[in-house]
């Protein structure tokens, strides 16, 4: 089962003149046969529509319906945020012959404060009318919208009906609006309409200068008490000292700044010692280095022993795994392709973010200054939001991480929309068709499972690797690669021209492409659990159950051996479930490095909760785990944690390279990347990052594998459990 979350982005303002009602939650208002004010979320063969024949109440309910496997729904942004605890969303659900995936209603509090769905509750099948009801704790001043609906998922048809929506028990039009009072950030419109940068000087000294710019601009914003108090708009600040400097010599630039500084206040100094357990410190060695006046160094240095609260206006650290949240920084949404210094600023708080909140800088592979100076005039010369969009792609591709990502409809044009029902792989280094996606169609292609990709439209395939390895995130190049399996056909051409390798001949063909809704995706994915003969059980983690791990484990106690394939992404997080049945006393499987709000930059490592309790009755079969280069994240960290267990060995190759929850950046344009927010160790504090997991034993497909439909890690793991 594929975990599907719906993110959108809010355009708001920051003052509540009136409030407005909720309406049409029981969906009595339609238009075009669709409930007004409601929006559809589409998936590749779904549909939503109103239904007047069945319905729980009124005269009208919803129908959510997935011809194939799929999702869709609908959505509604609440017109308001709320002063309250919890808001609750209950409504009723119906459903008819829903198979791989369940009926949900869900909830989401952006931006990422919370969300919530009732994929746990696996409702599928079919069931008459029953209410449900899901909750999120509020917190009026991290919230900007509140998004709810309901969501179909897999294959088949559901109703809902009757919605109602309480806040702390109260229905919500008796709930006041939070009036969120502005803020001394809010109240400053000088740049509302943009930086009044049109051009920038991009002589080497400027660049220079605007280098040294930036790493003072970031360093007050994360180290100065009363920057992070959110006393000033630091975002239009970087735009009143650029205009300030603009002309003036070294050494008047250099006053500039100590005034500047100087402007923001008083502070209290404290000297903290190192702290112990320090994986990695922050990079401040520039303060001494960069050339600037004494008196400008020491204003710096002065900085660095600030007295520091543990809260800041631009960032918090989780509750719970303590990876940075961005909360207060403007995606500016009406800006998709800023001018000149909005560009600069986009630049400066992206490399910033990841200067003092990327846990491994230190694995970046370069120096991350001068990547500052690099892209200073890549993103100055970015002018229009094609440019732009790519410009923060390739930065985000620039720090090696599997994790980041940009996504949004100029990416996606960029690598194409259109493709041929082929799935590629890299195998043998080669392009290898692996499936098709469609199996009727992919037959029409006249290609065979097997065939090796030559080339694409007349280059060849490391041309394009080339070509597009800057805008392919990854943290190694098995990492690359498998992105790069994902875009090698894409076009947005009605056909892609092709040569390859069929049996020892070279052939040359044209292929129609299709979009992704114009295709019916045949492959279907294992099921959970099943036995693979007598003696060797599988467990297949894409659609893993909590609640059916314990009668699993039962059935199985006496087998040989156990196959846990993590070659996907576990639908839920369930190291201890699993661990408390493989494991007979508990153990250490990780450390993390987290920072702190009060010393940014500096990552202190810690113990992680050992996997495993004390049981006499754990399973004493062999047990085989399976990872690839798809192995990501959520799969990484469980394999970390299950290879832990007695007789337990790791099958496949290098892993993505990328564990740890993931944080997010928006950027001006309301553009969104991601990274690793924390870090991922093993006991001895050896990395994860970039490395992946290494398997005990490397197996890797081949060709010939392949075209006679072959797992041959699988036979290699069952072999080892046989023996």
């Amino acid at each position: 089962m594929k975990k599907y979350l719906i993110f959108t982005f809010l355009l708001l303002g920051t003052i509540i003149y009136a409030q407005k009602k909720v309406e049409n939650l029981n969906f009595e208002a339609v238009e075009n046969n669709f409930p007004k004010i409601w929006n559809p979320i589409r998936g590749n063969s779904g549909k939503a529509y109103t239904d007047t024949h069945e319905k729980q109440e009124g005269k009208t309910s919803v129908v959510i319906e997935n011809e194939k496997e799929g999702f869709s729904g609908i959505m509604y942004t609440l017109p308001e945020n709320y002063d309250g605890k919890e808001i609750t969303v209950s409504g009723f659900i119906k459903t008819q012959n829903i198979t791989e995936g369940y009926a949900s209603l869900w909830m989401r509090i952006d931006p990422e404060v919370s969300f919530k769905n009732m994929q746990d509750l696996n409702i599928n099948g079919t069931n008459d009318w029953k209410k449900y009801e899901i909750s999120l704790k509020l917190s009026p001043n991290d919230t900007k919208k509140i998004v709810v609906g309901a969501l179909l998922s897999g294959k088949g048809k559901m109703w809902v009906d009757n919605l109602q929506i309480t806040i702390d028990g109260e229905n919500i039009d008796k709930v006041k609006a939070f009036d969120k009072k502005v803020d001394k950030i809010n109240s400053d419109k000088e740049f509302d309409n943009g930086s009044k940068i049109n051009a920038i000087n991009l002589d080497k000294n400027n660049v220079e200068y605007l280098k040294n710019l930036g790493l003072i601009w970031g360093y007050l914003k994360y180290y100065h008490p009363n920057v992070a108090a959110g006393n000033f708009n630091w975002d239009y600040e970087l735009f009143r000292i650029y205009h300030k400097s603009l002309g003036a010599s070294e050494n008047q630039r250099n006053q500039i700044l100590i005034e500047w500084i100087k402007s923001l206040g008083e502070f209290q100094t404290k000297n903290d010692p190192e702290p112990k357990n320090l994986k990695m410190k922050a990079d401040l060695k520039w303060i001494t280095t960069s050339g600037f006046s004494k008196e400008l160094t020491d204003l710096l240095l002065k900085v660095k022993t600030a007295e520091r609260k543990n809260s800041n206006y631009y960032i918090s650290l989780d509750s719970n795994v303590q990876n940075p949240i961005f909360r207060n920084e403007n995606p500016y949404p009406k800006m998709t392709s800023p001018d000149a210094g909005f560009r600069l600023l986009s630049l400066y708080r992206y490399w910033n973010i990841i200067q003092y909140y990327f846990p491994y800088r230190y694995a970046i592979g370069e120096d991350w200054k001068k990547v500052l100076s690099e892209f200073i005039p890549k993103f100055i010369n970015a002018t229009d939001e094609t440019k732009y969009t790519l410009v923060c792609l390739e930065i985000a591709t620039r720090i090696n991480d599997s994790h980041a990502r940009v996504n949004n409809k100029i990416t996606h044009s960029f690598f194409g929309t259109k493709f041929p029902p082929l799935e590629i792989d890299f195998i043998e280094n080669s392009a290898v068709i692996k499936n098709y996606l469609d199996d009727e169609l992919g037959k029409k292609t006249d290609l065979k499972i097997g065939d090796v990709i030559l080339e694409v439209d007349g280059k060849n395939i490391l041309k394009i690797l080339e070509e597009k390895s800057k805008y392919l995130p990854a943290s190694n190049r098995s990492g690359k690669l498998s992105s790069l399996s994902n875009y090698l056909l894409r076009t947005n051409n009605d056909q892609i021209n092709v040569k390859y390798l069929s049996n020892g001949v070279t052939k040359t063909t044209s292929l129609k492409t299709y979009k992704y809704d114009e295709i019916n995706y045949t492959q279907k994915q294992p099921s959970m659990f099943t036995m693979l003969n007598n003696n060797i059980a599988y467990l297949h983690m894409a659609d893993v159950k909590k609640d059916k791990l314990s009668d699993i484990f039962n059935e199985i106690k006496n087998t040989k051996g156990l196959v846990i394939d993590l070659r996907t992404y576990p639908s839920k997080f369930v190291i201890f479930e699993i661990g408390n049945f493989l494991l007979s006393k508990p153990e250490q499987f990780v450390k993390f490095s987290t920072t702190t709000l009060t010393s940014p930059g500096d990552y202190i490592i810690k113990e992680g909760a050992p996997i495993g309790t004390n049981n006499k009755n754990y399973y004493l079969g062999k047990i085989a785990i399976l990872v690839n280069e798809t192995s990501i994240s959520s799969s990484e960290y469980h394999t970390m944690a299950l290879r832990k267990a007695p007789h337990a060995k790791v099958f496949g190759s290098q892993t993505a390279g990328a564990d740890g929850n993931v944080s997010y950046i928006t950027l001006p344009g309301e553009l969104q990347t991601t990274f690793t927010g924390i870090g991922i160790y093993n006991p001895d504090e050896s990395e994860t990052q970039r490395i992946g997991i290494i398997p005990d034993i490397e197996v890797k497909p081949t060709i010939e594998g392949i075209k006679n439909s072959r797992d041959e890690v699988l036979e290699k793991a069952m072999k080892w459990i046989n023996n």
